[in-house]
């Protein structure tokens, strides 16, 4: 099943930010996967009960159009996900921007997991499928909504790509 990548379009910001009408120079859905996969630290933002936010860098993989990470069950950003799976995960770099918004979603299906398992351990020289460890659970983000940039040309790269109206074929 592979979900198909939803034309680009202007990010939702006000006329003050700039941005080119003209869809000339908008990142390429291309560019985005690369970073998705490159980079070696997201950093993953969730709500506490009492409504304040929490963020935090994470590890993951991007595969088959999204982001899979473990995190601790009861770390904060555990307990915050099991009360309200909403997150905005993005990269570490604030020139060459990705964000992701969507619902996380625990995974725990092995033929899942074990592509992850093994790119991870490609990735970050760790296998945490080796872990007998009982207090990781592993997610998947499916963004519903990507926005991307580079800072040094913001108002014509800017992309936003809207994922909640697209087909699985």
């Amino acid at each position: 099943m592979t979900t198909a990548i939803p034309k680009p379009t202007r990010p939702l910001m006000g006329a003050d930010y700039g941005l080119s009408a003209k869809p000339d120079g908008m990142l390429d859905w291309s560019w985005v996967e690369e970073q998705l996969t490159q980079s070696r630290s997201y950093w993953i933002s969730t709500t506490r009960s009492n409504g304040k936010p929490h963020a935090a860098p994470i590890w993951g993989i991007w595969m088959e159009n999204a982001l899979y990470f473990g995190i601790g069950k009861t770390s904060v950003k555990g307990r915050n996900l099991v009360q309200n799976p909403a997150v905005n995960i993005h990269l570490e770099s604030g020139d060459e921007v990705v964000i992701l918004e969507g619902q996380a979603v625990i995974v725990e299906d092995q033929t899942i997991l074990a592509p992850f398992f093994k790119q991870y351990a490609i990735k970050y020289n760790f296998d945490p499928s080796q872990e007998s460890d009982e207090s990781g659970v592993y997610y998947m983000l499916k963004p519903e909504i990507v926005l991307a940039w580079l800072e040094q040309d913001f108002a014509n790269t800017a992309a936003r790509w809207d994922f909640r109206n697209i087909t699985q074929s």
